[in-house]
């Protein structure tokens, strides 16, 4: 039994130890010991490599300004471990979070004693998400973030209104496959008989495997510059202003606060599962919720500008994918800008070509060491970089607020990398910037 929040927590991340490991029994078990709280809620599904939490923060915005109750089950975390189970976007308490973690325990010590073994983690979290959304708070949909692929994903033993696919990119290649196609049959393991699949994903071959998947399941198919599209996108200083065209209807000069190009996918698939979602009656949402909704949909972490002056960003581009509408978005934007970098990745992403990327568009790049199990070395980054103009730091913090007070005005300072790292940045500077800012 714990009695404080700081010994759920650290039994949860003491679980961290057990890594990753893909498959539905453990929850099952789970599921069936908790009474299948699955089952008692209306949900959605969303998958994909990236945008999935800002597709997330798109439909739970709009269907809140519809009147709505949404809940929001989402990974990782970027100022507090509590807002991955969230309420209209507001985290779970420490009360509520521990009351889970005590739920929750027993039966995570009964499954370690079987031949299945102990839950991980993530289907300990996942396993407090179902819990708590079907007895403790009801809401009137909850929308949950797969954490890894899809067909093998703790979340998958769902029953959703409508899945959604963002995009496919490489990563995770050492468990989900090496090439397109085999990421896609993993993300597409989502897809459930006759409901519907709303997708982002462009490559031809991953787009041929969802198709398939979705026709021997029944499951309607929506996708990206065929039953949907975007057009007349014009970025703004602090968004992007575009029309979506679906099946259902067109929906003109939109406009998310959101940055980059990639942000507008995210919100045309938000925007048609919410007009489906209207459509079969499950919820009424107007065009001003759509409209509203968008506008006022918030994601910490994604190209979020901290500080304009100095100029200060952060964005938790972990992949190849994510780097490449990164620095697209800075070559865009800034190219007038003296362009610094501070980067900090995970071992198992694919550090050479993200890197590479970053040393095209920066002036001068830093590499940072930071505390996680699977974090890379500085040492061993700046080793990868062919950027003239490199360096290696291990304690980040004070190397931050140094770069910071030295900015000059025609240069600015991205920081980037694994979310992890992102979580850990975003509350440290915040709280300097506005120490900064209210003593100036």
């Amino acid at each position: 039994m714990f009695t404080t929040y700081k010994e759920a927590l650290d039994w949860i991340h003491a679980r961290l130890r057990l890594g990753i490991k893909p498959g539905l029994k453990r929850m099952e078990w789970m599921m069936d010991k908790l009474g299948n709280p699955e089952t008692k809620m209306k949900t959605v599904h969303i998958g994909g490599t990236n945008g999935k939490g800002s597709t997330v923060t798109f439909l739970r915005s709009i269907i809140e300004v519809g009147g709505y109750t949404v809940g929001t089950f989402t990974s990782p975390f970027i100022e507090q471990f509590n807002e991955r189970i969230s309420v209209n976007g507001k985290p779970i308490s420490d009360a509520e979070m521990l009351q889970l973690a005590n739920i929750i325990r027993p039966f995570a010590d009964e499954l370690e004693e079987t031949e299945l073994g102990g839950p991980t983690e993530f289907e300990v979290i996942t396993a407090m998400a179902f819990y708590y959304f079907a007895n403790l708070r009801k809401v009137d949909l909850v929308i949950f973030e797969v954490g890894l692929g899809g067909r093998f994903d703790s979340t998958n033993i769902i029953q959703p209104l409508a899945s959604i696919i963002t995009n496919i990119g490489l990563d995770h290649t050492n468990i989900l496959g090496s090439t397109y196609e085999e990421i896609a049959f993993e993300k597409a393991g989502i897809i459930k008989l006759n409901t519907p699949i709303f997708t982002a994903v462009r490559q031809p071959g991953a787009v041929k495997v969802i198709e398939e998947q979705a026709e021997m399941k029944g499951a309607p198919i929506y996708r990206i510059e065929q039953e949907f599209s975007i057009s007349h996108h014009t970025s703004l200083p602090k968004g992007e202003v575009f029309t979506i065209i679906t099946e259902f209807e067109t929906a003109r000069e939109l406009e998310i606060s959101m940055i980059g190009q990639h942000q507008t996918e995210n919100a045309a698939l938000a925007v048609i599962a919410a007009q489906f979602l209207n459509q079969q009656g499950e919820f009424i949402l107007t065009e001003h919720a759509i409209r509203t909704g968008l506008i006022k949909a918030y994601w910490p972490g994604r190209f979020e500008i901290l500080s304009e002056r100095p100029l200060v960003i952060i964005d938790g581009a972990h992949n190849e994918e994510g780097i490449t509408a990164l620095t697209q978005e800075l070559m865009t934007r800034y190219q007038n800008r003296e362009i610094q970098v501070v980067f900090a990745a995970l071992t198992d992403k694919k550090l050479d070509e993200m890197i590479a990327k970053l040393d095209q568009v920066s002036e001068h790049i830093t590499f940072v060491s930071f505390d996680f199990p699977r974090a890379a070395k500085a040492e061993e980054l700046v080793k990868i970089s062919q950027s003239q103009n490199k360096l290696a730091v291990d304690d980040w913090g004070p190397y931050l607020l140094e770069e910071i007070q030295s900015l000059e005005n025609n240069s600015m300072l991205v920081i980037t990398g694994s979310l992890y790292f992102i979580s850990e940045v975003k509350p440290f500077l915040a709280k300097y910037l506005k120490n900064k800012t209210t003593s100036l």
